[in-house]
């Protein structure tokens, strides 16, 4: 493990202080890169995305997955998580914080768009992202890829009903251009291109992947860095509400992280399986997120506000969560060849 994957949480914690300050003294410049964006989804971001999941994507064999379907426990696992479980906790976590606990300290208003907020990056299992916390784990490449375009194909159809059901509404828009760019830009394009390579350079593979590995993760924290600079004057502008907002959020990440993990080891999972379909559930969609926040509220809105405070809690949360999955390896069976 190299000096960059060993002391990666100093890096992203770095990369969010350099993030807020860069933001908050040249605001124009983040405002200009904010602009470069297709259907809400920020092309520069994209492409540092595209980066980080690239090497990934090198690894998978399809040969191999076409056998995924044989072990079908892990995606029955986290379908139940993503879908039946993840979105209802968060709804839940979102209504108790917000009209009970910190009741006093906001009104009505901004409750229900924080509460809004929430309920988006619940709806919304994490697509890209995953990889990188899968390659960090030491997941199995091929079953990861098949987690991620099942829940793709999946949050397609049943995204817009189960967010409208939860925010009490019937007139929900979905950008559906930003969810199927996304898809295309941090998947299928990826998948695409990691095919080709593997195709082509046959034995060299490993150590090509070896090479790649630094890239991978410059990708993450200038992206983290980007995020940051992106919101820096509403994170600066309104640090007790993004303290409000954090709370419920990590309660949620643990907890459901908890739940599928020692789900998977009940049932016997695999680590290299059980570990992907834990950090699916707990991370988010957050680009989609972010952009059906800004549509459906503003950009200004308290939903908005409660996404991007979901992008500053999820990279430390999971990298302890790969942490604590990493040291727990032993107690899951053996994986096999």
């Amino acid at each position: 493990m190299g000096i960059f994957e060993r002391y990666l949480s100093l890096w992203v914690g770095l990369s969010i202080i350099v993030g807020v300050v860069l933001g908050n003294f040249f605001p124009s410049v983040f405002q200009q890169v904010a602009s470069w964006e297709y259907a809400h989804v920020n092309l520069l971001i994209a492409v540092l995305i595209w980066l980080m999941i690239y090497p990934m994507m090198i690894q998978v064999d399809f040969a191999a997955v076409k056998d995924v379907g044989k072990k079908p426990k892990g995606l029955i696992l986290t379908l139940i998580v993503n879908w039946i479980i993840k979105p209802f906790t968060m709804a839940a976590l979102g209504w108790l914080f917000f009209h009970f606990v910190f009741a006093d300290f906001v009104s009505p208003e901004t409750a229900n768009e924080y509460i809004a907020g929430m309920i988006l990056l619940g709806v919304a299992p994490c697509t890209a992202m995953v990889f990188v916390w899968s390659q960090l784990t030491k997941g199995d490449p091929n079953y990861t890829l098949v987690q991620v375009s099942v829940n793709d194909i999946i949050m397609i159809f049943a995204f817009a009903p189960i967010t409208a059901f939860l925010l009490g509404v019937t007139d929900i828009t979905v950008p559906w251009e930003t969810l199927l760019l996304s898809v295309v830009l941090y998947v299928l394009l990826p998948l695409v291109a990691g095919y080709l390579t593997r195709r082509f350079m046959h034995n060299q593979i490993s150590g090509f992947v070896d090479q790649l590995k630094p890239l991978s993760v410059i990708g993450l924290l200038a992206t983290v860095l980007l995020l940051f600079g992106f919101q820096a004057e509403t994170i600066l502008a309104k640090p007790q509400s993004i303290f409000m907002i954090a709370i419920p959020l990590i309660i949620q990440s643990y907890g459901i992280f908890f739940i599928a993990y020692f789900a998977a080891r009940y049932i016997r999972l695999t680590h290299n399986v059980a570990a992907p379909a834990a950090l699916i559930g707990t991370s988010n969609f957050f680009e989609l997120a972010v952009a059906v926040a800004i549509s459906l509220f503003g950009l200004h809105s308290g939903a908005a506000l409660a996404t991007v405070v979901g992008v500053l809690v999820e990279v430390p949360v999971m990298l302890s969560l790969v942490k604590f999955a990493n040291k727990t390896r032993h107690w899951f069976p053996p994986s096999r060849a």
